[in-house]
Order: structure tokens, then sequence, then C-alpha cells
């Protein structure tokens, strides 16, 4: 503590100024540290007599409180930021138990969905790189504004369309599209339903005697039973199937826009049994449209897409972008058997052919 003179009185000024005596000065300060430790005294007794005076439970609850700030404090140290979602992360849909968007996928490593990629903007760009190397830049336009804020893209969508792994911007949006959208390969399949239907039922007689027939895979529904039988699966025919639907298979070679060599194209047979509901889920990419051809269609049975019902018919397509929140549904009674439709994806109508190859170069299977 510094001593600090007292002002002078009145009186005082008119007496002669003079030097404080040393012997002044030191029982001033003596006098004022005296005062300062029995005011320290007072406030350490005050607050020892509070303590006291406290309800022993409010300090064990205050005690329990400061030892759960530390603990978080320490945890929230050890954390490692949070990278900015980018595509690699929508990649990883496969959580640990498998499930995203209310749908339980394969969480196979061959499955453009479920398995995790690494770097994948920088490996869809050096495939650009190398196909215009090959090729030529003209027309890539879209395909590299696409791969270049794919990340952006992907998290700025409305929740009601979200492909899971590649956007391509500029594309017109709608749930549904008109049969006129591919007008040639509706027509070629609507006119081999019969054939579709007759290989079908050959195949289907399998399950009379036997649970899984080979050549059949079981989807994880919340209720009932899916089944599909793949011709293509990701852009890779399964040779043992294809031999099994000879006719069917031959049929998609004449399909003109039939997406089959990259990774989003599929064709199978797709079963429902009564009582099953597929769960809300996306798509992977905005770059196709799926295509139905009702097998068999009982009574109850929905898909929606975008929020907006639609049903299928015996022998008619439904086309739609399933990179839209979509499912699909059977609540008809068990004696009406299964919903039964072939599936297969077609580009989207406004997808150039420059475009198409070049995607078919860059998410070729394996690449």
């Amino acid at each position: 503590m510094v001593w600090v003179p007292l002002s002078p009185t009145s009186s005082d000024r008119r007496a002669p100024l003079r030097a404080p005596s040393t012997t002044t000065m030191s029982l001033e300060w003596l006098t004022d540290w005296s005062w300062s430790l029995d005011g320290l005294r007072d406030f350490i007794a005050s607050g020892i007599q509070s303590f006291r005076d406290c309800d022993a439970t409010a300090l064990v609850a205050v005690a329990c409180l400061l030892v759960l700030f530390v603990w978080y404090c320490y945890h929230v140290g050890r954390e490692q930021p949070r990278a900015y979602a980018t595509v690699n992360a929508l990649m990883q849909s496969a959580e640990a138990n498998g499930v995203q968007n209310g749908f339980v996928y394969c969480q196979s490593p061959e499955c453009v969905r479920c398995s995790h990629h690494d770097g994948l903007n920088q490996k869809l760009y050096h495939n650009l790189q190398e196909y215009a190397k090959r090729y030529s830049w003209s027309g890539m336009g879209r395909i590299h504004k696409g791969i270049r804020e794919q990340g952006r893209y992907l998290n700025s969508r409305p929740s009601i369309q979200k492909p899971e792994v590649f956007f391509l911007p500029d594309l017109p949006t709608t749930p549904y599209f008109s049969r006129d959208a591919q007008k040639h390969d509706v027509e070629l399949l609507e006119r081999n339903f019969q054939t579709i239907l007759c290989e079908f039922e050959t195949l289907y007689k399998a399950f009379s005697n036997c649970s899984l027939p080979q050549g059949w895979k079981m989807n994880s529904t919340p209720s009932g039973e899916w089944f599909t039988f793949y011709l293509v699966n990701q852009g890779m025919c399964v040779p043992r199937n294809c031999r099994r639907c000879p006719r069917t298979y031959r049929l998609l070679g004449s399909l003109r826009t039939c997406i089959g060599n990259n990774v989003f194209g599929n064709a199978c047979i797709s079963v429902l049994s009564p009582g099953t509901v597929i769960a809300e889920h996306y798509g992977p990419t905005n770059i196709r449209i799926r295509c139905h051809l009702g097998l068999k269609t009982p009574s109850n049975c929905e898909l929606v897409v975008g929020g907006e019902p639609q049903c299928w018919a015996e022998g008619r397509c439904l086309l739609f972008d399933d990179s839209f929140l979509h499912t699909a549904f059977h609540e008809g009674a068990p004696e009406e058997g299964p919903r039964v439709v072939f599936m297969v994806d077609l580009w989207h109508p406004n997808v150039a052919a420059a475009e198409r190859q070049a995607l078919d170069f860059i998410f070729a299977p394996g690449r």
C-alpha cells in the first residue's frame, strides 16, 4: 500500500509549508497498514462464516457442477474440428447401424452409395481431365461445374430432392416424367410386356422350393419383404441371371437410353410382398430417370415421389426421378399376391449425348 498525505486544511494553508518529519510519516503509515490488516481479517472471517452458514447439500451440488464443467471442457478440447460437409461425407451413407434417411443399405464395399470413398471430388475431376485429353472439353461445361461445386450443390439442395452421390446442375427437376420423355424405350418395353412377364413367372416358381432362390436378393424394409433379381447391377452385367432371362436381357440392348455402362445404371425385377413398406429414401444421382414397367399390380399399391402418389398399371411404364424423396408400399390382401415391376434406369432426357459419354467414362464400374 502507498501512503498518500492528507490534503491540508484551510488553517494549514496559512501556515508556512514544512516538509513532514520522518517520525510523522512512519506513524501514519503504520496506522493505515494496521487498518488494512483488520479489514482483510474481517473479510476472511465473514467468508468463512458464509460457508459455515451454507447448506451442505448446496455445497455438494456446486462441487458436482464444477467437476462436470471441468470434464466438459476437457472433452471439448480433445474433439477434432468438424470438417465442412462434402460429397465425400455424403458418400459415407452407411452409418454404424447401416441406416440413413430411414433406409437400410446393404453396406457392400462394391455399392456406390454404401462404400466409403475418400477424395471423391479429386477422383471425379481427374477422370474428367483424362476424358478431355482423350476426346474433348467441348460440351463438358456443366459436368465440370458440377464436379467443381459438388459439395455446395449437395448441401444446398432442398430436402425434397437430395441425390446422395452426384448432382448435375441445370437439369429440369420434376418427380415424374411423361411417357414422351423417353418415348421409344417406353413403347419398346410395353410391347414386350408379355415376354418379360413370362420370364419372371418362370423365375418365381422357384420360391415354392426354398425361401430365397439363387440370384435373388432380399432388401431391408421396415415391414414385409422386398426381393430383387438383377440383370444389371450398378453398370455390371450379372451373367448367371441374364442367362435365366435371355429375352429380357436382349431387350435391354435395344433400348436407346438405357444406362448400362456406369455405376448409376440398373435393370432388375422388383417384387413386393403384401404388407411391405419401403422406407423413404433418395437415389444417388439426378442424371437418370427410373422406369417401372408394371408386371403384376394388385390394388392398394402405391409409389410416392416428392410427396406425389402414383399407382402402377400392368403393361404400362411409370417414369420418375428417384433423386427425389420416394417410397413404395403394398397394402393389398395376401391373396392378391406380390406387386412386381421390371425396373430399368434410363438417361435423363436433358443430358446431352456428349455428356452421357463423359459420365460413362467418369463413373465407369471399378474406376
